[in-house]
């Protein structure tokens, strides 16, 4: 059973930082790109940042890029988000992804609330 578990949202000050983490399990976390989206009500889910299965190559939407950083730790089955100079429009539901394309198979996480607020 595949498991995408978010953690590291929370409620900041227009300005601050936040790290999300992502922790998965049953999968070869290796064999998956990870990405990070965000939803709002109303609005579709978004891609904000996506990784590579071995952490070589890294996108980024424009509205993050120089913000946002992802990375992750294949040892520790992990992706990250760091958050930096946060603006209230980052406020979404942060969801972890993970996607093999030759396996076809798609995997999420619960999701976690980041509000930017002051």
């Amino acid at each position: 059973q595949v498991q995408l578990v978010e953690s590291g949202g929370g409620l900041v000050q227009p300005g601050g930082s936040l790290r999300l983490s992502c922790a998965a399990s049953g999968l070869t976390f290796g064999s998956y790109a990870m990405s990070w989206y965000r939803q709002t009500p109303g609005k579709e889910r978004e891609l904000v940042a996506s990784i590579s299965n071995r952490g070589g190559s890294t996108n980024y939407a424009d509205s993050v890029k120089g913000r946002f950083t992802i990375s992750r730790d294949n040892a520790k089955n992990a992706v990250y988000l760091q958050m930096d100079s946060l603006k209230p429009e980052d406020t979404a539901v942060y969801y972890c992804n993970a996607q093999n394309i030759w396996l076809a198979q798609v995997y999420w996480g619960q999701g976690t609330q980041v509000t930017v607020s002051s």
